[in-house]
């Protein structure tokens, strides 16, 4: 896959496959899926003999790759279930600092590492430490919502538009944007002609009633989201 830097195309995320099965399914129209790995009491979240097990399922079935997402600061506990997964993508979707970030890096300098960001009440929190997290070694920002219980990462709460214009000129990296994003708000999509835009990640509406990743709305938000046509019969 292109890198994050010149990809030809917007990329699809979607997030939070269980078994090999679920990933198998999507991984042909996702260019990126999901993995949890150290979200404490996340609904989602994996094993170590888990995560590799999914991990190598994404790989085999199709375009994508696997992302290992997660809550955890330490960057040895991290490196090692990367390493052990054989995942180059990892999404600190936490509040780890930018020490952080930077001693993930070097634990794992050909990683792709991706820093979420999280907008809450109309402001970005982690707005004052942009820029430190570029310089410790963020090649992706994440923009996602938190609420005011705590929750971050699939909360289904959009980014408000205008706390997204205001955001953008200040990240010194390209962005993904997450936050109860669906099919429907592909057209239109004012963000995406900014020059830093990257892709989309996608959790709940790429499930039926709150299921398993349905590969049927995963088409559907490929076509909506990258212009990927669905393949000949």
């Amino acid at each position: 896959m292109s890198s994050p830097a010149r990809a030809p195309r917007p990329l699809l995320k979607v997030c939070g496959a269980t078994s090999p099965e679920e990933a198998a399914a999507v991984a042909p129209r996702a260019d990126l899926v999901g993995l949890w790995y150290g979200v404490e009491n996340g609904a989602r979240d994996l094993t170590r003999t888990r995560l590799t097990a999914v991990a190598d399922a994404v790989r085999t079935a199709g375009r994508a790759e696997p992302v290992l997402v997660t809550f955890l600061h330490e960057a040895d506990q991290i490196s090692a279930a990367a390493r052990a997964a054989g995942v180059r993508w990892i999404q600190l979707h936490a509040y780890q600092p930018p020490a952080a970030v930077a001693a993930l890096r070097r634990a794992m300098p050909d990683a792709v590492l991706v820093k979420a960001v999280h907008v809450l009440d109309g402001a970005c929190v982690e707005r004052p430490f942009l820029t430190a997290y570029a310089r410790a070694g963020a090649d992706l920002f994440l923009v996602d919502t938190a609420t005011r219980g705590g929750a971050v990462g699939s909360t289904g709460h959009r980014v408000p538009a205008a706390a997204l214009e205001s955001l953008l000129p200040a990240l010194p990296r390209p962005f993904v944007l997450a936050g109860g994003l669906s099919e429907a708000d592909a057209p239109g999509r004012a963000f995406a002609a900014h020059p830093g835009y990257r892709g989309v990640d996608i959790d709940n509406a790429a499930r039926t009633d709150g299921g398993p990743l349905d590969p049927v709305r995963v088409a559907a938000l490929d076509r909506a989201w990258t212009g990927t046509p669905a393949p000949a019969p």
